[in-house]
């Protein structure tokens, strides 16, 4: 049996007695005692994430602007102030999902990329096998001496310059997908980045592993409290925010997945999968669902793989939870093209078919509910 990874906060989720699960060869914390509570602390407050089982990768040399015009189907010609940040996909020559990442610029021959902790070691693989057979000359640094934790929530920012006040003054104005590095902190060089995986405001932060264990606890001691996988993952299901591996993979295209917002095809560069999204297009729709309740009550939760029903056809749902936010059993789901929010369609729970509607993502934002029934 494999032992399981551990992230450099190991130690400190013990200490706060979390419930401890195998994700993806990680032993990470699902829940500290309640994850309803842990979920409303970031949709009202601040909450914190250890991330650092995701991979920081950093590109050094000329030709990096070049690489990623070719490796990614969004656009890095739309980074040209340094720090800013794309979300986009990796994709393979059939346009499926190797991944989805973030890309920041921070110069022509210094970009840094966070990857999925269970796709790092095949994505860094394959960069470096594009950078070698198509002869860029890149630097790629995998950054294990790096952890990662995500701040979210309405009074997130608030909190974290009260554990880093030097970093008020230039990340106050920076809007969100922007980040900022500075190189000397009482937790070492950092990088502030306003992105995250909630639907939340908040702050991703970059800490040398070996402060990172004090900067956790001067977090907590500033009011952010610890939040789990479990809260993490119904935030960001009503966020409307995929979750690689369950809503798309390398046989799924980004395009029946929600995310077309992501891929440029506007532009002439011929990135990696252009070609096999040209030839395919989109064949379904990615929609949310909000399942309908008989008396007041949900006749049961929306999970992944269950089968959604539709008169144009059967589709599927990819994730499903129940909403700490909005009450409701919610879910993704891949569906026929002709099926849209408005529609109303069956799902089968427990061999019985339960009534749905469709809905346009997200659900849930920034706090307010923005889909119903």
């Amino acid at each position: 049996m494999t032992e399981l990874q551990h992230t450099p906060l190991h130690a400190a989720h013990l200490a706060l007695n979390a419930r401890m699960v195998d994700f993806g060869g990680w032993d990470m914390p699902v829940n500290y005692g309640s994850q309803i509570d842990e979920h409303k602390a970031v949709r009202t407050d601040a909450g914190m994430f250890d991330v650092s089982h995701m991979r920081v990768v950093d590109f050094n040399g000329d030709a990096a602007r070049n690489f990623f015009k070719l490796a990614i189907a969004n656009n890095v010609d739309k980074l040209t102030t340094p720090g800013k940040a794309l979300y986009s996909c990796l994709l393979n020559s059939k346009g499926g999902v190797i991944d989805d990442l973030i890309v920041y610029y921070f110069a022509d021959d210094h970009f840094r990329v966070v990857v999925n902790a269970g796709t790092a070691e095949k994505d860094i693989a394959w960069f470096g096998q594009l950078n070698a057979e198509a002869e860029f000359g890149l630097t790629i640094t995998p950054r294990r001496d790096l952890a990662i934790v995500a701040v979210q929530g309405p009074n997130a920012r608030e909190k974290v310059w009260q554990v880093l006040p030097e970093t008020r003054a230039a990340t106050e104005s920076i809007k969100p997908f922007n980040a900022v590095q500075f190189p000397s902190t009482p937790f070492g060089e950092v990088m502030l980045a306003r992105t995250g995986y909630t639907g939340e405001d908040g702050f991703e932060i970059v800490v040398p592993a070996e402060h990172v264990e004090a900067f956790w606890n001067a977090l907590k001691d500033a009011g952010v409290k610890p939040a789990g996988l479990g809260a993490r993952d119904t935030l960001r299901l009503e966020a409307g925010m995929n979750l690689y591996g369950q809503d798309m993979d390398e046989t799924v295209s980004p395009l029946d997945a929600g995310l077309a917002w992501t891929v440029d095809m506007k532009s002439s560069r011929d990135f990696i999968g252009r070609t096999a999204l040209e030839a395919d297009g989109q064949k379904s729709n990615f929609v949310g669902l909000i399942l309908h309740k008989e008396n007041g009550r949900a006749g049961g939760v929306l999970r992944a793989h269950q089968k959604v029903v539709t008169p144009a056809g059967e589709g599927e749902i990819t994730s499903g939870t129940f909403s700490p936010s909005m009450q409701e059993s919610i879910a993704f789901a891949r569906v026929p093209a002709s099926v849209n929010p408005g529609d109303i369609v069956q799902v089968v729970i427990r061999d019985k078919q339960l009534p749905a509607s469709v809905v346009k993502l997200p659900f849930v934002r920034n706090g307010k509910v923005l889909a119903s029934l």
